[in-house]
């Protein structure tokens, strides 16, 4: 008996957008209007690279982003809940599949000890370039016209999942825990006795409310949560 958890990062594990939360290291804690306007829909991962090298060129070294990321809030409840699948790791394996990236993640999970936790992290690879400035790509090229360009969230669940299975590995029940809109069409790929966990007041939660009334529901069934101390009660009955 074994069960995967599937988390999205931002307004998930942690309370706020960490592509976001990383402005406050610009002058003024806000980037120009140039820059905020650069942005086009489905291409967030190439407007970050231009916010990392405003930062860069403003005199944001990595020390300051790292102070800065890693006093970023976890979401009510989330301390806790990972504080307990860390506890039962026989039971559960765990993924992030997230449009953040690995320096951000990495630092936020090790700052709280939370990187043992998690089997394999899926995120838009960044690392800091030799002159100090960080860079990031996209995670993979898709064929998907759901998803945004860098990432389809459901392209990596099933390749995660065939793999296992070559290893032998297969899960009991999957649950996925996510807020955002790029969460959907992973979540459209789970199966019945699978469940999707949208948050309370989330995009996530909306479309998939939208799906039912347009009479095409989801076949997993649904837990919406507002405290990550809704999930962990779930969890508790899961293993009993």
């Amino acid at each position: 008996m074994k069960f995967l958890l599937v988390f999205d990062f931002d307004h998930t594990i942690v309370d706020e957008n960490s592509d976001t939360w990383i402005v406050r290291c610009a002058p003024d804690k806000k980037l120009p209007s140039g820059l905020r306007n650069s942005y086009r829909p489905g291409h967030w991962t190439e407007y970050m690279g231009r916010v990392f090298v405003y930062l860069g060129d403003s005199g944001v070294r990595e020390g300051d982003m790292k102070r800065t990321m890693t006093a970023i809030p976890f979401t009510a409840g989330m301390v806790d809940l990972l504080g307990f699948i860390g506890k039962n790791k026989e039971f559960f394996d765990c993924i992030i599949v997230s449009d953040s990236n690995t320096v951000f993640i990495d630092w936020i999970l090790k700052a709280a000890d939370f990187h043992e936790v998690f089997d394999e992290v899926f995120t838009n690879p960044a690392a800091f370039s030799s002159t100090g400035y960080l860079t990031v790509q996209s995670f993979h090229a898709h064929h998907c016209p759901k998803c945004p360009k860098n990432l389809c969230k459901r392209k990596v669940l099933k390749e995660f999942l065939d793999k296992q299975l070559e290893r032998g590995v297969s899960y009991t029940q999957i649950a996925y825990i996510g807020d955002g809109g790029n969460d959907l069409c992973p979540v459209m790929f789970l199966k019945k006795g699978d469940v999707a966990m949208p948050r309370h007041g989330y995009t996530l939660e909306k479309k998939i409310s939208q799906l039912s009334r347009d009479f095409c529901p989801i076949e997993c069934s649904v837990l919406v949560w507002s405290s990550a101390v809704e999930i962990m009660s779930y969890l508790k009955l899961l293993i009993k």
